[in-house]
């Protein structure tokens, strides 16, 4: 039996390992739109995939998707089983528009739902949290992901970290020496499709980590051994860090969000480890030092 699902931040950093995991090579007609699109491909496994993305992949069918705007939703939602659902990025209330979206899903029959958070949002916080009591309550088969923090977040171009990382040979934060179980997001993807497609609705809601805690500081001895570039930890006060997120171009009320994260890190709200990726994939959680040796090449020091 083919099942259909709709997964939102189609080309992010775990929506586009879930359409991954669920999609095979099979192409249909491809059609390109200016606006957010919603991206069709059929598995080799079942399953058939609409992505909520902004840059179109080949051999792609697309319909045309705007979170604020319900008259694309109806479209998208057309014979769907499931739905991953991946707040609007740098959005401090999700909630307005996700759970009226979440209320069009179940009358157009979507039964299954799978909300990507994060560890720092207990359910019912502002944000995400608001969102995950929406999805508890609202939904007859569901899961919310709470992932630490990614590891790509230091690889990646165009995040803070990554880049400088790059440039200035540091990783700035408020942690202190506040511990993470940084998380790889290929683990986060693989626990997002179990939960999409298992038999079984998980209807519980997952505390995703790493398998061991560190530090910024550890994390920038574990690239500079990978990599030969010596980088180094410097942690900064709240507001200085608020202010460096507002300069980047984050909206000043989720840099303030970002910001009070950071304190909360260096006040021990993060050292934990949660087994859930071994016990709901089969395979244990990727390590820093793995992750680490295969991107070495992405901090190599430029000749």
């Amino acid at each position: 039996m083919t099942m259909r699902f709709l997964i939102t931040g189609g080309t992010g950093t775990t929506g586009s390992r879930v359409a991954a995991a669920l999609t095979g090579p099979d192409t249909s007609e491809r059609d390109t739109f200016e606006r957010d699109t919603f991206e069709q491909d059929t598995s080799e496994r079942g399953a058939t995939v609409r992505l909520a993305s902004r840059t179109p992949a080949p051999g792609t069918r697309q319909v045309r998707f705007d979170w604020a705007d319900p008259a694309t939703h109806g479209p998208a939602l057309t014979g769907i089983d499931g739905v991953y659902l991946v707040p609007p990025a740098g959005d401090a209330e999700p909630s307005r528009l996700m759970v009226p979206f979440l209320e069009r899903a179940l009358d157009a029959g979507v039964r299954r739902f799978v909300l990507l958070s994060s560890s720092a949002i207990g359910e019912g916080d502002p944000g995400a949290g608001e969102v995950h009591q929406a999805v508890r309550e609202l939904t007859p088969e569901w899961a919310v992901l709470r992932p630490s923090w990614f590891m790509q977040n230091f690889v990646t171009p165009g995040h803070l970290h990554g880049d400088s990382i790059r440039t200035a040979n540091e990783v700035v934060t408020a942690t202190g020496q506040g511990r993470v179980a940084f998380v790889d997001a290929d683990d986060i993807a693989a626990v997002a499709v179990r939960a999409l497609t298992d038999e079984r609705p998980h209807n519980a809601a997952h505390l995703v980590t790493g398998p061991e805690t560190l530090s910024y500081t550890d994390i920038a001895e574990v690239i500079s051994k990978a990599s030969g570039r010596t980088v180094s930890h410097r942690s900064v006060p709240v507001a200085q860090l608020r202010e460096r997120l507002v300069a980047a171009g984050i909206p000043e009320a989720f840099a303030g969000a970002l910001a009070a994260m950071d304190d909360s890190i260096a006040h021990g709200s993060e050292d934990r480890v949660d087994p859930a990726v071994e016990r709901i994939t089969g395979r244990a959680a990727r390590s820093f030092a793995d992750f680490a040796a295969e991107n070495a090449a992405k901090w190599a020091p430029t000749p």
